[in-house]
């Protein structure tokens, strides 16, 4: 029973003392009109009433109100009064539907995203193994902070508003600079459209290239996340085995409605090889007589540790069917989210406009300071450091792993990249491995998962793992670790 002399209950309605008593009473009493505890054209106690009744200044109580009026929960009458003007008795007696399958409610992109297991985020210092994370510690964080707090001196209002959407101009030029100079590819600046990493490049890519239930192929094992952006818009992805050389480029042609090739010809993902320079070239032929499109992802290719990189598909292309994909995530730090993609002179308009519908450019600072860093020297510098580091921290593994060879396991010949893939005999054993080192704080992904769904076959089962992210001397504990718990 109500026994307060106002038209609503103030039981229950406590205010803690010092944190906000206006936007904690405004809660309360939107919270009680929303669940039908005071009704519609209900008066309410003047300012002055409620807060004697509940302790608190006035002030609180007309701050509260006010937004109340604001949101329309509350209406005052002229010479009578304030009035509860919600619909609440509506919203509290409409009856509510039995449970409901939101998923199926969802296109079917949404259904796909809904039934898929949610993404844990990678914070935190790297631990050993992680796959994909370059050397961190070695990034000149006070050289990028000097070039940042350059940006903020010297910055105008036009630097900072809205900017091109193919990219910052000068770091688009350094680009085609350090393409010629380091990866042989001769291209215009025009032909570069800054993206937020490869990812998006990817997403540009496929919505450009394919309709609804076109088909793409991809390297199967390949990388996970490029066949879901090739499906994102509806298309369909075949698999294309892969073997010393890389793709199989005879099984892509037995593919006569493919459209667009994704591969990884500098260090394939994951398994590791380098795509042999006569599969670039029937890679090519394929792209000109089918009239097909390549994506090129170029994620770690400054990462070569013995002879030559081999030609890069986009610098071998003739006929404008290559998009080169970069990123600065494998160099400078992953949480940069920069990356860049270099399109055939007549595809770079398109993915310009493209490029202005997702987030309209990459942050303007980030690329002005990327810009800076390429220009002044420093990222040839850093390269080359991550080069050297990498091929030691490589080295510390192949050293502490031939030694004690865990498991029993051989590791392959590393010659690029920033991680190796083991074939193990069974998923189980596999998954074994997985778990036993993670009790240890050991971080390896299994092999099963860069399969496309339904095709790993009895030779899935593998352990990657990835060698950049900690030093030589982590590297060599978690090797011994290893050799303990795989027993």
């Amino acid at each position: 029973m109500n026994t307060s002399p106002f038209p609503f209950d103030l039981t229950g309605l406590h205010l803690a003392p010092g944190k906000g008593l206006a936007v904690q009473l405004y809660q309360s009493l939107r919270d009680r009109i929303l669940k039908g505890h005071i009704d519609r054209q209900v008066k309410l106690p003047t300012t002055r009433e409620l807060a004697q009744a509940l302790n608190i200044s006035r002030t609180t109580v007309v701050r509260a109100y006010d937004q109340l009026y604001a949101e329309g929960y509350i209406s005052a009458r002229v010479g009578d009064g304030t009035y509860v003007s919600a619909p609440a008795t509506d919203i509290a007696r409409t009856p509510v539907p039995g449970k409901v399958d939101i998923a199926s409610r969802l296109s079917e992109l949404g259904q796909h995203m809904a039934r898929s297991s949610k993404v844990m985020p990678q914070a935190g210092k790297p631990r050993t193994f992680r796959l994909g994370v370059p050397a961190l510690d070695l990034f000149p964080g006070d050289v990028w902070a000097r070039l940042q707090a350059d940006f903020w001196r010297r910055g105008t209002e036009s630097r900072i508003s809205y900017s091109d959407p193919a990219g910052d101009p000068q770091l688009r030029a350094m680009l085609a600079g350090y393409l010629r100079n380091a990866r042989g590819l001769v291209c215009d600046p025009d032909q570069i459209i800054i993206t937020a990493g490869t990812q998006q490049a990817l997403f540009m890519c496929a919505q450009l290239l394919l309709n609804p239930g076109d088909t793409a192929a991809m390297e199967n094992p390949g990388y996970p996340r490029a066949a879901s952006a090739l499906m994102l818009g509806g298309g369909k992805v075949v698999g294309v085995g892969v073997d010393a050389e890389g793709i199989v480029t005879q099984e892509l042609r037995a593919h006569r409605e493919v459209r667009l090739a994704y591969v990884t010809p500098s260090h394939q993902y994951p398994s590791g090889v380098t795509l042999s320079l006569a599969r670039r070239l029937e890679l090519l032929a394929w792209a000109e007589t089918n009239q097909g499109y390549i994506l090129e992802d170029d994620y770690d290719g400054e990462y070569r540790y013995s002879g030559t990189p081999l030609a890069l598909l986009a610098s071998l292309d003739r006929s404008g069917r290559v998009l080169y994909m970069g990123t600065f995530s494998k160099i400078a730090f992953p949480g940069l989210r920069l990356g860049y993609l270099v399109a055939p002179p007549a595809l770079a308009t398109a993915l310009v406009n493209l490029r202005m519908q997702y987030d309209r450019h990459s942050s303007v600072p980030d690329q002005a300071v990327m810009a800076e860093f390429i220009a002044q020297g420093h990222f040839q510098r850093h390269v080359r450091r991550m080069r050297r580091a990498s091929r030691a921290r490589r080295d510390a593994m192949v050293e502490s792993w031939q030694r004690l060879r865990p498991g029993g396991i051989d590791l392959p010949d590393m010659h690029a990249g920033l991680h190796c893939t083991v074939r193990l005999p069974s998923e189980k054993r596999q998954n074994d491995m997985i778990a036993r080192a993670a009790e240890a704080g050991i971080e390896i992904d299994g092999l099963t998962r860069f399969w496309l769904p339904g095709t790993a076959g009895r030779d899935a089962a593998g352990l990657v793992m990835g060698f950049g992210g900690t030093n030589e001397a982590e590297i060599a504990a978690a090797v011994k670790t290893l050799a303990k718990v795989w027993r």
